[in-house]
C-alpha cells in the first residue's frame, strides 16, 4: 500500500470516529448517556473538564451541555449525582425542572386611529404590550438557567399597537447584554396579521381581505409559520441573539 493511501485510510478512520459523536444543541446530558449513546469517550469528557474546577470530579456527578452537534461544554456539578430525565432535553441537577425557555406571547391590539385613542385605552394597551413585557423579561433574566432562551412575540403591524410593542426591542437589547456571560439568547419575533382568535374580533371582513392582499400568497401569517422559528431559536439557532426577526409574508419590512 502506498504511503498516500495509508494517510487517506487513517484520515477516513479518524473522521469516521469524529462523525459518530452526536448531541442535540442546547440539550443537557449526563456522562453515561454521552458515552453509551452519543459516541463520546471518557477521555473526551475529561478533556472538557480540563482547566475547570471540575477537573478531578467523578464524571457521574457532572452535567454536560451540548453546544453544537458532537461538541459539549459548560459542565455543571450535580452534588447528588447526575440523573437523566425520562426524555432527552434540557434539564438541571435538581429534582425539579429549571426554566430553560421563556416565550412571551401576551398582547393587546386596539383597532382605532391614533386621533381617537383615549388616554385610558393608551394606558391599558401599553400596560400589556410594554410594561408586562418589561417585567416578564426582568423575571426571565433573574430565573432563566444558563444557556437559556428568551423570546418575545412583537409585531410587524403599524399604528399605536406597533408603538406599544416597539419598546420591547430596546428592553431586549438591555437584557441581552446583562445575560451574555451566561450564554442566554434574547430575541423577538415579529409576525404579520395572524390567523388566530386574537385577530378577528378587531377586524371587519373587508379589513381581513386587505391584510391578506398585502402579504405574499394572499394569506395571513399562520401559527405554523411562527412555531418553527421559535423552535429554531431554541435549538439550532440558539447562537442568534438580540435580534428582531420579521416573519410576516412581506407584509412590512425595514
Amino acid at each position: 500500500m502506498k504511503f498516500s493511501s495509508v494517510i487517506l485510510a487513517l484520515f477516513a478512520l479518524a473522521t469516521t470516529g469524529i462523525a459518530q459523536k452526536t448531541c442535540t444543541p442546547s440539550f443537557d446530558y449526563c456522562s453515561d448517556v454521552l458515552i453509551k449513546d452519543k459516541g463520546f469517550t471518557e477521555a473526551d469528557l475529561r478533556d472538557v473538564l480540563k482547566g475547570t474546577d471540575l477537573e478531578n470530579e467523578d464524571l457521574e456527578n457532572v452535567l454536560f451541555h451540548c453546544k453544537n452537534p458532537g461538541d459539549v461544554g459548560h459542565p455543571k456539578l450535580c452534588k447528588s449525582g447526575c440523573k437523566d430525565p425520562a426524555t432527552e432535553g434540557s434539564h438541571s441537577c435538581d429534582a425539579f425542572w429549571q426554566i430553560d425557555i421563556v416565550v412571551n406571547t401576551v398582547g393587546k391590539v386596539l383597532k382605532e386611529p391614533i386621533t381617537e385613542i383615549s388616554e385610558e385605552e393608551y394606558d391599558s394597551m401599553f400596560a400589556i404590550n410594554s410594561k408586562a413585557a418589561f417585567f416578564i423579561l426582568k423575571a426571565a433574566a433573574v430565573h432563566i438557567a444558563d444557556d437559556g432562551k428568551i423570546i418575545t412575540i412583537v409585531t410587524a403591524l403599524l399604528g399605536a399597537y406597533a408603538g406599544s410593542k416597539a419598546p420591547v426591542e430596546h428592553f431586549t437589547r438591555g437584557v441581552c447584554k446583562a445575560l451574555m456571560e451566561r450564554h442566554v439568547s434574547v430575541n423577538n419575533l415579529a409576525p404579520g396579521p395572524m390567523d388566530t382568535p386574537f385577530f378577528y374580533p378587531q377586524e371587519a371582513p373587508e379589513a381581513v381581505e386587505f391584510h391578506k392582499a398585502n402579504a405574499m400568497g394572499n394569506r395571513l401569517t399562520m401559527v405554523q409559520d411562527i412555531a418553527p422559528l421559535v423552535r429554531f431559536l431554541c435549538t439550532e439557532g440558539a447562537w442568534i441573539t438580540v435580534q428582531t426577526i420579521f416573519a410576516n409574508d412581506g407584509y412590512t419590512t425595514r
